[in-house]
C-alpha cells in the first residue's frame, strides 16, 4: 500500500532538512520516491504543521540480561509495570512483562534500541528477552576483557590478529553488534580479592594492565573493521576525582575510534570542601578536541531507580549506599556483575552534583553527532523519564527553576548555572535519530530518505518538551501504524542485529580445547545461530 504523509515538517538532519515542510511517501515498509500522480496514493495522512522525524534510536539501554533479571526479582514492589497495561495485547496479564519495554519506547516514538551488555555466557537469555519485547528493533553489545580465554591469550603475548580472530568469533557465538568492555580486567581482579582498579594496574595471575586490556580490543574492533567502535565503561566509576582516569581513556584511545559510555558516572572532580566536584568541563574539552571520541551521558535524574552493571567492583562497593537495603553481586566465567537499587534526591548534595554534571556535558560537547541522549537505564534513570531530559537540554528556563530547588551547596558551584545553550528540534534530531544510526552502522535507519525503513515518529509540537515527546502523535514502524495518540495499536515483532566478521577457523580449536578443560558445555551449545534464533525465539536476525 502506497501512504502518504502530507504537510508535516520533516527533521532530518542526514538529508539536510530541518523544519522542511514536504510530504513522506513510504511503501511495503521503505520510504520511497513521491509517485509522479499525488492521487496514486492508497492512504493519505494529513500531517500538517507536525514534527516528523525518523524513529528514535537508543545506543545504550539494559533491557535484556542476567542483570536485569535479577533487578526484576530482588524489587518486586518497585515493579509498575501494569498500571497501563493493554488487555487486548499479548502478555496483557503478565506482571513483569519484556513487552512493556517495547510498549514504553514505541509510545515515545523509538524503534531501536541497543542493550550494551550482553555477558556471553548469557547471551541466549538475552536473545529470549529479545524475541519478548516487541515493535522496537534489538541488538546487543558483547562484553569482553574480563574473560579468561582473553586474558591468557595476552598472558601468552599473542599475535593481534588471535584477538582479532576471537573477537570474531565471540561475535558470531553471541550474534551481537558490536563489543563492549566494562572497567577492562576489573572483575577479573575482583576474583582475587582486589577492591580497586586503575587504568594502568595489572590483573592478578594474567600480568596484563587495564590499558592494554583496553588496546587490545579496541584495535581488534578497528582491525575487524566493525562499525560500532569500542564501547568502553572505564575504570573508578562513580569515584571522586575519576575524571581523570576519563581523561587518560581518552589519551589511551591514541587517535583510534572508541566510545565512552554513561561518561556523567565518570565527571567527577575532587576539589572543594567536600571532595566531590564537577568535571565537565575538562572532560567535554577533551572530547571536543578528540574527533575519534563519541561518548553517551547516562543523565541522572531524581527519583527511585535500580543500578545494575557487569562492573562487579563497583557494585560490590556501592552495596553500602542501597536503597532499599538489598542488594545482589555475582562472578561469571566471562565477568560478573551486580544490582543494587538506588534513591537519587535533589536534596542530597552529590546527587544535585550529579544531575547538574549530566547536563553540563551534553551542553559543553559541541558536536551533537558525537554526544548521545542516554540515562544508562535504569542506572541514571529509567528510560521512561526520558521526556524530562529532552525538556531539560530544551528549556533553559526549565533548568533553572530545577536549580533553585536542588541542594543549594551543589546548585552554587556547579557550572550548569553558566550555561544558556538550549538544543533545537534539528539537534534532538542528530542525537536521537541520525548519528546513533551512523555510530552503529544502520544505514537503513535514522533518517527519512528513500530506501531507508519507514521507521517515522510524528509529534505535536508543545512548548512543554517533556509533555510533547513522552506521547508520539503517531508511530509508524515498518510502515505500519503501531501508534496513534501517545497509545500503542498494535504489537509487532521487531528485528535483532548483529555483525559477523570473518576469523581463521583454526581459533574455533583452541576454544574447543579450552572449554573441554575448563567448561561444563560444548562450544556449540554456547553458540547461537541464526537458525536457533529463528525457531527457538522467533527472532529476525539481520546481520550487517
Amino acid at each position: 500500500m502506497l501512504t502518504r504523509l502530507t504537510g508535516g515538517r520533516l527533521y532530518d538532519p542526514t538529508n539536510d532538512l530541518a523544519d522542511e515542510v514536504r510530504d513522506l511517501w513510504f511503501r511495503d515498509g521503505h520510504i520511497c520516491p513521491a509517485p509522479s500522480n499525488p492521487a496514486d496514493a492508497d492512504k493519505t495522512i494529513d500531517v500538517r504543521g507536525k514534527i516528523v522525524m525518523a524513529g528514535a534510536i537508543d545506543i545504550h539501554s539494559h533491557i535484556a540480561g542476567g542483570n536485569v533479571n535479577n533487578a526484576r526479582l530482588l524489587l518486586p514492589e518497585q515493579h509498575l509495570a501494569e498500571r497501563a497495561r493493554y488487555a487486548q495485547l499479548p502478555f496483557a496479564g503478565a506482571k513483569w512483562s519484556a513487552f512493556d519495554t517495547g510498549y514504553r519506547y514505541a509510545e515515545m516514538g523509538f524503534t531501536t534500541v541497543v542493550e550494551p551488555a550482553v555477558l556471553p555466557i548469557n547471551a541466549a537469555q538475552a536473545h529470549a528477552e529479545f524475541a519478548d519485547i516487541p515493535i522496537i528493533d534489538k541488538a546487543g553489545l558483547a562484553i569482553v576483557g574480563n574473560d579468561d580465554f582473553l586474558l591468557r591469550l595476552l598472558r601468552n603475548g599473542v599475535e593481534q590478529q588471535r584477538i582479532n580472530d576471537y573477537i570474531a568469533w565471540l561475535l558470531h557465538a553471541t550474534r551481537c553488534l558490536g563489543v563492549k568492555v566494562i572497567n577492562a580486567g576489573g572483575a577479573a581482579a575482583f576474583k582475587f580479592n582486589q577492591r580497586q582498579f586503575d587504568l594502568d594496574d595489572e590483573v592478578p595471575m594474567y600480568g596484563v594492565s587495564s590499558r592494554k586490556i583496553l588496546q587490545t580490543v579496541q584495535r581488534a574492533v578497528v582491525q575487524l573493521g566493525l562499525k560500532h567502535p569500542v564501547h568502553v565503561h572505564c575504570n573508578n566509576l562513580g569515584v571522586a576525582g575519576n575524571v581523570r582516569t576519563a581523561l587518560a581513556t581518552v589519551e589511551a584511545a591514541d587517535g583510534l575510534p572508541m566510545h565512552l559510555a554513561h561518561v556523567q558516572f565518570y565527571g567527577y572532580g575532587d576539589e572543594g570542601e567536600r571532595g566531590f566536584s564537577s568535571g565537565a568541563r575538562a572532560l567535554a574539552d577533551a572530547v571536543n578536541a578528540n574527533p575519534n571520541i563519541t561518548v553517551d551521558i547516562g543523565q541522572v535524574l531524581f527519583g527511585q531507580t535500580v543500578t545494575i552493571s557487569g562492573d562487579l567492583l563497583r557494585q560490590f562497593d556501592a552495596r553500602g549506599i542501597a536503597n532499599p537495603k538489598k542488594w545482589v553481586a555475582w562472578e561469571a566465567e566471562d565477568g560478573g556483575g551486580g544490582v543494587v537499587p538506588f534513591r537519587y534526591r535533589p536534596g542530597n548534595y552529590v546527587n544535585a552534583l550529579q544531575w547538574a554534571i549530566g547536563l553540563e556535558l551534553f551542553l559543553l560537547v559541541d558536536d551533537p553527532w558525537r554526544v548521545f541522549f542516554t540515562t544508562d537505564h535504569p542506572n541514571g534513570a529509567p528510560f521512561t523519564a526520558y521526556p524530562e531530559l529532552f525538556r531539560l537540554l530544551m528549556d533553559r528556563d526549565h533548568r533553572n527553576r530545577w536549580l533553585s530547588q536542588i541542594n543549594a551547596d551543589a546548585a552554587e558551584i556547579a557550572l550548569l548555572r553558566h550555561l544558556d545553550r538550549e538544543y533545537d528540534l534539528h539537534e534532538i534530531a542528530v542525537m536521537t535519530r541520525a548519528a546513533p544510526a551512523k555510530l552503529l552502522g544502520l544505514p537503513d535507519r535514522g533518517h527519512l530518505g528513500v530506501g531507508a525503513v519507514a521507521d517515522i515518529a510524528v509529534y505535536d509540537e508543545q512548548h512543554d518538551k517533556a509533555a510533547m515527546f513522552a506521547r508520539a502523535k503517531l508511530l509508524f514502524k515498518d510502515g505500519r501504524k503501531v501508534v496513534e495518540n501517545g497509545r500503542v495499536l498494535q504489537s509487532a515483532h521487531g528485528r535483532v542485529f548483529a555483525v559477523a566478521p570473518p576469523f581463521e577457523p583454526d581459533i574455533e580449536r583452541a576454544i574447543g580445547d579450552y572449554f573441554d578443560r575448563y567448561h561444563l558445555v560444548k562450544p556449540t551449545n554456547f553458540c547461537l545461530s541464526a537458525d536457533q534464533l529463528a525457531q527457538t525465539f522467533g527472532s529476525e536476525l539481520v546481520v550487517q
